[in-house]
């Protein structure tokens, strides 16, 4: 595949993506459907309303609303400080039970890109709400890391060619032997979630990366088996998968 056909791959993408898009007026909101899906399979809304020179998006308490009808309440202690630390990861806040984020018309698309990623990633928190889950995949992954001595940076974010912040879990800096190493971990591996990790590193971060730099998605398969058209997916954009269930495996490449 040449240059020319990967950014007509792209153009097709950025087109198709806008015209998924669509937008209403209510009462003096602007409601902004988005091609992104929820746990429903319902498109993410956002709304936004103007107060002088500033632009307030918001989920109108979607979220939060939707988790608690899960199960999952935001209680003080653990869980209140992990949504918070998504929130802050990408740079939005809650006000009662609204995600939201203040915009001016020069940054409006990274800010609604940044309210849009971090619905995604709350969404994602309903899975606590199960029993048979005991722990944050995230975590699970740091633990794993700092078990086998792996170094590591958490919580990094690199701006891409778009302009837009792309958050990744994990960085292990550049050795000797090995290139550097940026770590996604993804507790639901499906079409959406694997989508946005080849456009936030093949097709966004990569390129503004050391030429060898290398992207890991480490895919929770604890609950269900990974479909292997997502593995393909990743490989084919040169990310590796790296399933749960064969962690050990992998340690000699990230440790060195």
């Amino acid at each position: 595949m040449n240059f020319n056909e990967c950014q007509d791959l792209v153009n097709t993408y950025i087109e198709w993506f806008k015209q998924k898009i669509s937008v209403r007026d209510i009462e003096g909101l602007c409601e902004i459907t988005t091609p992104f899906l929820d746990r429903h399979n319902d498109h993410l809304q956002i709304y936004v309303k103007r107060t002088g020179d500033t632009l307030i998006l918001t989920d109108d308490g979607y979220t939060i609303r939707d988790l608690e009808l899960s199960g999952f309440k935001i209680a003080p202690g653990k869980r209140e400080q992990v949504l918070h630390t998504i929130l802050n990861g990408f740079g939005v806040r809650l006000q009662g039970d609204e995600i939201n984020v203040e915009a001016r018309t020069e940054n409006f698309p990274k800010k609604k890109h940044n309210i849009i990623q971090a619905m995604l990633a709350v969404n994602d928190l309903f899975v606590i709400a199960k029993p048979i889950v005991e722990s944050i995949f995230k975590e699970d992954v740091e633990e794993y890391l700092r078990l086998h001595g792996i170094r590591f940076t958490p919580s990094v974010k690199f701006t891409g060619k778009s302009g837009f912040d792309q958050s990744f879990d994990f960085v292990i800096p550049e050795s000797q032997k090995r290139p550097e190493r940026v770590i996604k971990a993804i507790n639901r591996p499906e079409r959406q979630s694997i989508s946005m990790l080849i456009f936030a590193w093949a097709q966004d971060t990569k390129d503004v990366r050391p030429v060898d730099s290398t992207a890991y998605g480490v895919l929770n398969d604890s609950e269900q088996p990974i479909k292997p058209e997502l593995i393909s997916a990743l490989q084919q954009y040169r990310i590796r998968p790296l399933p749960w269930s064969k962690r050990e495996e992998y340690v000699g490449e990230l440790v060195e």
